[in-house]
């Protein structure tokens, strides 16, 4: 297919300036490169490589404004035709499976890589060219559709394989670089997590890209992608990996569990770095929907038990006897997440977490009490999920969290006061919720307190309490 083929006897109003195409002749030109590049093609056709030779053509002589701004519907579909253009010629230029290529095979592929990354270079070169023309978030809308098949393309053939020769990955390095510089980020590290906190990064679409090719029947289709996957999820640490777990984990799974000892290992690199970045008992919540998407309860009898059911009992037997402080911080860390989980099901443990609460609200936990003010927080949301079910037990919470108020009031300890005031207030909030879940009677148990108790701080926390009870606004101070 020739680039002349798509300007057919054009008409008067399909040509706005002499020697330039039209809008409409633009995109079809676009869609026919396209066409070229992703439908099959005997083993010795060279259609795909007419195609990549006038594409660059098309690139070349086609103005920044016009590749990514302009009016019509075929133009405004056109950054993600563009995009569409992209991935097609990143997987032109992808290496095929093993058994397939051979040592011939990698030097075509170097070859092609060669020449792809280099027409890369010529798009990445026109939006740097329309940053600073274009008003408007045109050329940004383009660089979204691009970025995510670029940089596939340019980690696939920067890293030293079979398939690469050092003039391939010399190239691929160039079109990384000038991927960097056109997205303004600093590092790799920065254009997947986003290089402010406002900014999403592009990890996202990266791994929506890979995801196709990384199941179990496609991932050794292109012997690059295990490689493009591991070292991509290595560049994301800890905050911004936890929200890709459920994405990366199975992935990593999946290449551990291969019978050949190379992808056991990367694999293994790839959970170890997962481990090491990502809360190992909030990576399991996150597991869980992974593992239970066939557990679907219909309605008839008890709801079947879940992985996180198990996980959490076994928490709380070893949390019940536990005396280190480290690790009873350590446990009552994780503890919130759990019961958010589980929500109203929580009530399956509800005999046992009261026995934890209880135990660790009377044990002075250090300077910074964050066993003491975590289980505070797992309190308040057991009583939010479970309510039915708390004013039977209310005599023995309400004994708990006022023995913890007198403590802390009269701590004699070097706690900081603005632990103490976090300690006061959650608990204060706990009273409010118990009072709620048993219809007043928390305001009726504590009304002859403040008359014979002569410490102030207990007093406010009664008061504030006795307030909110009887509809007087509460500040949470």
């Amino acid at each position: 297919m020739e680039l002349d083929s798509a300007l057919e006897a054009p008409s008067r109003e399909e040509s706005s300036l002499s020697g330039e195409l039209s809008p409409s002749a633009l995109g079809q030109a676009f869609s026919k490169i396209l066409h070229s590049l992703t439908r099959p093609e005997a083993r010795r056709g060279n259609g795909k490589d007419v195609a990549l030779k006038d594409l660059g053509d098309l690139i070349e002589a086609t103005e920044c404004d016009r590749l990514f701004e302009g009016s019509g519907a075929r133009l405004r579909g056109m950054p993600e035709t563009l995009g569409q253009v992209a991935k097609a010629v990143e997987k032109y230029a992808a290496p095929r499976k093993e058994e397939e290529g051979g040592g011939d095979g990698h030097s075509e592929v170097a070859e092609k890589a060669a020449k792809v990354g280099l027409l890369f270079l010529k798009l990445l070169g026109k939006v740097e060219t329309a940053k600073n023309s274009l008003v408007g978030p045109a050329w940004q809308t383009g660089l979204h559709h691009l970025a995510g098949p670029v940089y596939i393309f340019a980690i696939t053939h920067s890293l030293e394989q079979p398939w690469t020769t050092p003039r391939s990955r010399e190239v691929a390095r160039e079109v990384l670089t000038l991927l960097l510089q056109v997205t303004e980020c600093s590092s790799v590290a920065g254009f997947l997590r986003g290089e402010n906190e406002d900014e999403k990064g592009s990890l996202s679409v990266i791994l929506g890209l890979l995801k196709p090719d990384l199941n179990k029947e496609s991932w050794k289709n292109n012997p690059a992608i295990k490689h493009v996957f591991s070292w991509t999820l290595q560049q994301v640490t800890r905050p911004w990996l936890s929200q890709h777990l459920e994405r990366v984990l199975p992935a990593s799974l999946l290449i551990s569990d291969d019978y050949q000892t190379e992808n056991k290992i990367l694999g293994v690199h790839c959970l170890h770095h997962i481990v090491l970045n990502v809360a190992v008992l909030l990576c399991l919540l996150d597991l869980f929907p992974i593992l239970e998407k066939t557990l679907h309860w219909k309605g008839d009898g008890a709801r079947p038990t879940t992985h996180c059911d198990e996980v959490l009992q076994l928490i709380l037997t070893h949390m019940e006897p536990e005396h280190r402080l480290l690790l009873r911080r350590t446990y009552a860390r994780n503890l919130p997440a759990f019961v958010k989980r589980l929500g109203i099901l929580t009530v399956r443990h509800l005999k046992r977490l009261e026995r934890v609460i209880i135990g660790y609200l009377e044990v002075y936990d250090g300077p910074e009490e964050e066993a003491r003010l975590k289980i505070l927080e797992t309190l308040k949301l057991l009583m939010q999920h479970t309510w039915p079910r708390v004013s039977c037990r209310l005599v023995v919470l309400l004994k708990a969290l006022l023995k913890l108020i007198c403590d802390v009031a009269r701590d004699p300890n070097l706690t900081p006061e603005s632990v103490k005031s976090a300690l006061l207030q959650e608990a204060t909030d706990c009273l409010i919720l118990l009072d709620h879940c048993s219809q007043g009677r928390v305001k009726g148990l504590l009304a002859k307190i403040p008359q014979s108790c002569e410490d102030r701080k207990v007093v406010n926390c009664i008061r504030k309490v006795q307030q909110v009870s009887e509809g007087a606004p509460y500040d949470g101070t």
